[in-house]
C-alpha cells in the first residue's frame, strides 16, 4: 500500500500545454506523482522542481489502500503522513492537487488518478520515482503506451545500493549471502570503517547480539505522538471506510511528520541502541518493543533515510554512548538486509513471487487474523500486531514466520499477511524476506 495520496476537491488551474523542451533544458509545465511510501524531500521526482510551473499530484487511492486487508494503523499513518508532506510542500509554494479518499471524483484507483490529474493539467510532460513494488512498476510502464504525455520514471535514489549496483555484485556468483553484500555496503558507504579496515577488527558482532533478558532489567519508555487534528480526522475516515480491515485505531502513536520521525529516531539513539545490540534477539512476555528501533515505518515511508539514521547510530558509537556490537548489528539491519533484499527483490523479480520451494499449500490459519490460539507466543505476537501495526524482527521471524514453515503454509499466503498487518510492510521488503527465510 505505497501507491498514493490529499486535497483533490480544490482543483488547480490547468497547466498550459507545452512543446517537450530541448535535450539539456530546463523542465517546466511538469506534473510530478508522489507515492505514499515517497514522502522525501530529496525524492528524485522532486529533482528541479519549477513552482511556478509543476504541480505535484498525491491520491488516498482505495485500491492501493485495500487490495490486501491492511492494517488500520497502517492506512491512517500512511494518510495522514501524506497530508502533512503535501501541506509542507504547499507551504514551499508548491502547487499541490491532493485527492482526499472521500473527495468526489476521486477514481479509486492509482490508474484513474494519474489519467484524470494529465487531464486537468494539461502536463508537457509526467514523471515519477519508481515503486517499491513490481505490480505498480509495470502500471507505470503501461502509462507510457496509454497516456498523452512523455511518462518519465526516475530511479528511486534513496537507497545506498542501485539494482544496478547489486545485479553487479550478483553477477557470476552461484549463491547470494547477505553477508558479502554487507561487507561491500560498508565499504561503499564508509561505516564503522578504519580505512579499508571493519572498526574493532571484525565484520559482525552477532555472536554478542543473543543474550538473554535479565529479571528486572529496566525497558525503556518508548516515544509516541498523540494524534494532531489532521491524524484524528485521518483516523476517523478509516474506521468509516475501513470497517473490516485487520487491527484497532486505539491508542494511534505513530509520527506522521519528517519532525517526528528525527524525534523517533532521537528516542531510540539515546534510550534503545545502547541495549539494542545485546538483546535484538530475545522475547519477553508483556513486554512489546524491547529496546527495538521502532523507525522502520519512517525509513520505508521515506521520512527518514538510511543513511543518516546510519551515521547517527555511528556518532553514538564514537561518542561512546553505544557498544559497538550495537552499532554493528543495527547498522547491519539497514545495510545490510535492507539492501539486500530490496536489490534480491527486483533481481529476481517477477518470477520470485511464484516459488515455493518445499511446495507449501496450506491456508493460513485463522488465529493469524484472531489471535485465538493456545500457542502463547503466537497470541502475544498477533496481539501486539493487532494493537500497534508493529513487531519486531525476532517476533516475526522465530513466531510468526517459524510456524508457517514448520506448518506447509502457503507462501503467498503468509506474504499478504505480513504486507496487510505491519506499518513498515511493502512488498520489495517482506516477499524476499519470507521467500529467504
Amino acid at each position: 500500500m505505497a501507491e498514493g495520496v490529499g486535497r483533490g476537491e480544490i482543483l488547480l488551474r490547468p497547466l498550459p500545454c507545452r512543446a517537450p523542451p530541448p535535450d539539456g533544458a530546463p523542465v517546466t509545465g511538469t506534473l510530478r506523482l508522489l507515492l505514499g511510501d515517497q514522502l522525501t524531500r530529496s525524492i528524485t521526482a522532486l529533482d528541479g522542481l519549477d513552482p511556478a510551473n509543476d504541480v505535484v499530484v498525491m491520491a488516498e487511492v482505495q485500491a492501493e489502500a485495500s487490495y490486501v486487508r491492511h492494517h488500520k494503523q497502517k492506512i491512517a499513518f500512511l494518510f495522514s503522513a501524506m497530508r502533512h508532506f503535501a501541506a509542507a510542500l504547499e507551504a514551499e509554494g508548491v502547487r499541490v492537487d491532493y485527492v482526499r479518499h472521500d473527495a468526489p471524483g476521486n477514481p479509486g484507483s492509482l490508474d484513474g488518478v494519474v489519467a484524470a490529474a494529465v487531464a486537468r493539467h494539461g502536463p508537457a510532460h509526467l514523471v515519477m520515482t519508481e515503486p517499491g513494488e513490481w505490480r505498480v512498476r509495470q502500471m507505470m510502464e503501461e502509462w507510457r503506451e496509454t497516456l498523452p504525455v512523455p511518462v518519465h520514471i526516475r530511479p528511486d535514489t534513496r537507497f545506498v545500493a542501485s539494482h544496478d549496483d547489486f545485479a553487479d555484485w550478483a553477477r557470476g556468483r552461484r549463491q547470494f549471502r547477505m553477508e558479502f553484500f554487507y561487507r561491500e555496503m560498508r565499504r561503499k558507504t564508509g561505516l564503522l570503517m578504519a580505512d579499508d579496515a571493519p572498526a574493532g577488527g571484525q565484520w559482525n558482532f552477532d555472536a554478542e547480539n543473543r543474550k538473554r533478558l535479565p529479571e528486572g532489567e529496566r525497558l525503556p519508555d518508548r516515544r509516541r505522538f498523540p494524534p494532531d487534528a489532521v491524524t484524528r480526522e485521518v483516523i476517523a475516515l478509516v474506521e468509516r471506510s475501513f470497517p473490516d480491515h485487520f487491527g484497532t485505531l486505539e491508542g494511534f502513536g505513530w509520527g506522521v511528520t519528517r519532525e517526528d520521525a528525527l524525534a523517533a529516531l532521537d528516542d531510540f539513539i539515546a534510550y534503545g541502541l545502547p541495549r539494542f545490540g545485546d538483546y535484538q534477539d530475545a522475547m519477553k512476555a508483556g513486554a512489546d518493543f524491547l529496546f527495538h528501533g521502532l523507525i522502520s515505518p519512517y525509513l520505508n515511508a521515506g521520512l527518514l533515510t538510511p543513511l543518516e539514521v546510519c551515521r547517527r547510530a555511528e556518532a553514538a558509537w564514537a561518542e561512546g554512548h553505544a557498544p559497538l556490537n550495537a552499532v554493528e548489528g543495527f547498522i547491519r539491519q539497514i545495510i545490510g538486509w535492507r539492501e539486500f533484499v530490496r536489490g534480491l527483490y527486483w533481481h529476481e523479480m517477477p518470477d520470485y513471487a511464484a516459488t515455493n520451494h518445499f511446495d507449501a499449500h496450506r491456508p493460513l490459519p485463522a488465529f493469524y487474523w484472531t489471535g485465538e490460539t493456545d500457542m502463547a507466543c503466537l497470541a502475544a505476537v498477533v496481539d501486539v500486531t493487532r494493537r500497534t501495526a508493529y513487531a519486531h524482527h525476532i517476533q516475526r521471524l522465530m513466531v510468526t514466520g517459524n510456524f508457517a514453515l514448520l506448518a506447509g503454509i502457503a507462501p503467498r499466503e503468509i506474504e499478504e499477511w505480513y504486507l496487510a498487518v505491519y506499518a513498515d510492510a511493502y512488498e520489495w521488503v517482506e516477499l524476499p524476506n519470507v521467500h529467504g527465510m
